[in-house]
């Protein structure tokens, strides 16, 4: 297809095929226990003990290429023992070691060794001493880059180091069209060039500290020194101060981390610095626009507020392929592994699909009439394209145009029609009625030759074979059936399964072969070729239990989308509120955790949305902010006791919902002239 990149390891660059050594395959590098510094386009790596070795991605990187690859502290000759790591905030971490010296008469070290680090190119290492008396200590930086691309240190692929030339108050390494520069405040007393090493001489009174600061920026020869430009953790996020709290109080830790997570993605365009969208992931999806990825998060916070969908909005409608042709209207995107029993499909299809959709339901949110109109172009070539890719077939393929025919492509496909014909009815353009029609067909269709019936009361095809062939295996991806989308008055679209079949693929979600325990798998523990660690096999992702829970919930399935929900909550807490892309779906037993996969990205936008849509989902907002009103209907149960989550937008005024233990919620700010119902 057109526009559309072959599939591949998730790099933020391309990077030229070279020679491996037998029996070596290279891949993407484990981050699973990596902390990872974030404000984007800065980013910061390294494991809990703090120290830069130069292997793995250890490094701080700015814009795709690692500016420092090597920063290694020694105090009196030796490293500090590791004592802890952790994250202070998406962009800041801190390490502490300690250091034994001559004076220390028993077991207990005297000097603490402090390293706070941000994202953004900034280190300050702090000495701390609790001896008795004054101590003379010599600290050493050792200090190395590659300069390389981070797509090549995440396949294995990084050059040699760089050798270093003294500059200033530091060292300066050079590549073309780059130099990276590393100065330190107090400037050392030593500077060796030839081995990277920065040396100081300290004297500790008793009790006292001392401590050093080293930034690291680019420079681009050739270009006049100037501000650096902003980064995502420098802006505003176009959403307000959100928070939750309740019974249960990893709520407000979840949703804290999330927003911090988000924040820490956000991309300002250049071209158009008043817009921001999300970057996929980190360290894999961090250098591109990921057109699914950004729409999906989008929507997923669109309770937030509607500023991050406008500005993904309007930086993929400028992606849109122009015509005349086939692909006219097609958000171009990467193809996308499918596990072991569907070839790639293409995420340019998806995001095609979720446009219209995004765009309608922001504007049930409260995106203003104007911005609306403006988009409606865009929305109307995608559903044109919908047209055509179907053409005079039943289903649509992807990717267009051999297939195969997916169910959560028809999904959502379905979901776009639908939602589509309500938002060009509204501003009086042609074609609901077609696109309704086409989706009233669609669902007859689908109920019959979707659907495979078994002993255990039947489940829903995972695809159809171009050659008419079914494909019976069943993942997460048929959580897509459950999210019909919102329409007007709070109502949701209708769905592509009847309420019997709904009511099956509930059970199904609620049994073992499906839910881990810790969420949704991918593909149900029963399936041929399922792996707890595949992408698209087995493991757990987390906006897709997202998707499953609210469908569930909308659907009156409370029992089921409560056991997913708290798996989620119960894996959060583990991976410290900061969920990754995804996790290994093993089955969860007494004791146990959920185990982090090693390829996943953390933070990564879906998940720390999807984190976001779970807690909404417990309000059951349902607003119409044209008609001026909003609902909420939350779950009976009340899965997680009283809830209270504030800081929410509904017409671009900060909305306040309450939900009882009773399951009774309550509206406890919304913006003037709105409608309040239940």
């Amino acid at each position: 297809m057109r526009g559309i990149a072959p599939h591949g390891p998730p790099l933020s660059r391309p990077v030229p095929p070279q020679r491996t050594a037998p029996g070596r395959p290279q891949g993407p590098r484990p981050v699973h226990e990596a902390l990872i510094c974030v404000a984007l386009p800065a980013l910061a790596i390294s494991g809990a003990q703090g120290q830069l070795t130069g292997g793995g991605l250890d490094g701080f990187y700015r814009g795709g290429r690692r500016l420092l690859a090597r920063c290694r502290v020694r105090v009196g000759g030796v490293e500090p023992v590791p004592v802890q790591g952790r994250m202070l905030a998406a962009d800041r971490a801190r390490f502490v070691g300690t250091v034994r010296t001559a004076a220390d008469a028993g077991p207990d070290p005297a000097v603490t060794v402090e390293r706070l680090r941000e994202a953004a190119g900034v280190e300050r290492i702090t000495l701390r001493s609790a001896a008795v008396r004054e101590l003379r200590l010599v600290l050493e930086v050792s200090l190395g880059t590659d300069l390389a691309e981070l797509g090549a240190v995440a396949a294995g692929q990084a050059g040699p180091e760089i050798p270093a030339a003294v500059h200033g108050s530091g060292l300066r390494w050079s590549a073309p069209g780059l130099r990276a520069v590393v100065s330190a405040e107090p400037a050392p007393g030593d500077v060796l060039a030839s081995a990277g090493l920065l040396c100081w001489e300290m004297d500790l009174p008793p009790g006292g500290s001392r401590s050093i600061e080293l930034r690291v920026r680019a420079e681009r020869p050739g270009r006049p020194r100037g501000p650096e430009p902003a980064q995502g953790g420098g802006v505003a996020p176009p959403w307000g101060d959100a928070e939750a709290d309740g019974d249960d109080p990893r709520t407000a830790a979840l949703l804290a981390a999330s927003l911090e997570d988000l924040r820490a993605l956000l991309v300002r365009d250049p071209a158009h610095p008043g817009e921001v969208h999300l970057a996929g992931g980190i360290p894999w999806r961090c250098g591109h626009l990921a057109p699914a990825e950004a729409l999906w998060a989008a929507r997923m916070t669109l309770p937030l507020g509607v500023r991050l969908a406008a500005g993904t909005l309007r930086a993929l409608a400028r992606t849109q392929m122009p015509g005349p042709g086939p692909d006219r209207g097609l958000i171009p995107g990467a193809l996308r592994h499918s596990g072991a029993h569907l070839p790639p499909g293409c995420t340019g299809v998806e995001a095609t699909l979720l446009f219209p959709v995004v765009l309608a339901e922001a504007r049930r949110w409260g995106l203003p009439e104007q911005e609306t109109r403006s988009l409606l172009p865009a929305a109307e070539r995608c559903l044109d394209w919908l047209s055509t890719a179907v053409g005079d077939g039943e289903y649509l393929p992807d990717p267009a145009p051999a297939g195969p025919y997916r169910c959560e492509v028809q999904a959502h496909a379905h979901r776009a029609a639908l939602l589509g014909a309500d938002l060009l009815e509204a501003y009086g353009r042609p074609g609901a009625e077609g696109l309704r029609e086409w989706a009233s067909a669609l669902r007859r269709r689908f109920r019959e030759d979707f659907w495979v019936d078994d002993m255990a009361g039947g489940r829903p095809l995972a695809a159809l074979a171009p050659d008419g062939r079914r494909i019976p295996h069943l993942g997460s991806a048929a959580a897509h059936l459950l999210d019909t989308g919102l329409l007007g008055a709070g109502g949701h679209a209708p769905g592509l399964l009847d309420a019997v079949r709904t009511e099956q693929l509930a059970r199904l979600f609620g049994g073992p072969a499906l839910d881990s325990g810790w969420g949704l798998r991918s593909l149900g523990a029963k399936e041929p070729g399922h792996n707890p660690f595949g992408h698209r096999s087995g493991a757990v992702r987390v906006h897709e239990t997202a998707v499953a829970v609210a469908g569930l919930f909308a659907a009156g399935y409370e029992n089921e989308a409560q056991g997913l929900l708290r798996g989620v909550l119960d894996a959060a807490e583990t991976f410290g509120h900061r969920l990754p892309e995804m996790y290994a779906g093993e089955q969860r037993t007494a004791g146990s955790a959920p185990l982090p996969h090693p390829a996943a990205c953390r933070p990564a936008a879906v998940a720390a949305a999807g984190a976001v849509q779970l807690l909404t989902s417990l309000a059951g907002i349902r607003p119409d902010v044209p008609a001026g009103s909003v609902a909420v209907r939350p779950p009976r149960s009340a899965p997680l006791g009283e809830l209270r989550l504030t800081g929410l937008r509904v017409a671009d005024q900060p909305f306040a919902v309450r939900v009882s233990r009773l399951g009774l919620g309550m509206v406890e700010e919304a913006a003037d002239g709105l409608q309040l119902g239940v």
